[in-house]
């Protein structure tokens, strides 16, 4: 498998947050966790914010085809509904950036992606969330099982691009990592190679 990004450098994972944030750690969880900083005010005084801590993520639009994407559909407890998704996952070991996003895209929907490129990266909900996720554009890819984790409840579907665009217009799809990788994807798709077409 072949990794690119815009700059031609293999992104790495990002050194966890933990450490930039002077604060009181308030809960430790196996995934993120919870500091409380003071954060000054215009008139002076300061107030107290809470904060949740995460290594950060990956986001992946898998390319089936030139005319098809291979989403998920995800059982998410938090909200009581399945949800339809891109396939991502959370930056819990060390490994490059490229390579954890390869290896969420295989776990969760089986296939492996025989070049996977950089799209550029977002903040997930900064007024309290401190997580950055990297969106990553699949190629080449090839079927074969999934891995999933005993918790997880993922079925992978394949749909048409434009039919993919459209539900992130029109409500079915949700979920706002997803809508934002499809979208930008698309936007990119649309005005073609970098210095015109």
């Amino acid at each position: 498998m072949s990794t690119e990004s815009r700059d031609g450098q293999t992104p790495h994972r990002e050194s966890s947050p933990a450490g930039e944030l002077a604060g009181d750690l308030l809960l430790t969880a196996q995934r993120f966790h919870v500091v409380r900083l003071e954060e000054p005010c215009t008139d002076g005084s300061s107030r107290q914010r809470d904060v949740v801590v995460h290594p950060g993520s990956v986001v992946i639009v898998p390319l089936v085809s030139p005319g098809e994407l291979c989403l998920i559909e995800v059982v998410r407890v938090a909200v009581g509904r399945t949800l339809i998704e891109l396939p991502a996952g959370t930056l819990d070991r060390e490994e490059p950036v490229a390579a954890a996003a390869a290896r969420e895209l295989a776990e969760e929907t089986g296939y492996r992606a025989g070049r996977i490129e950089a799209a550029g990266s977002f903040w997930m909900s900064p007024g309290i969330l401190r997580e950055r996720m990297h969106l990553f554009v699949a190629h080449d890819l090839v079927a074969g099982p999934q891995a999933l984790e005993p918790g997880e409840r993922i079925r992978p579907r394949v749909v048409a691009w434009d039919e993919a665009v459209a539900m992130c217009l029109d409500g079915r799809i949700e979920d706002a990592k997803t809508i934002a990788g499809i979208l930008i994807t698309d936007a990119r798709r649309r005005a073609g190679p970098p210095g015109g077409r």
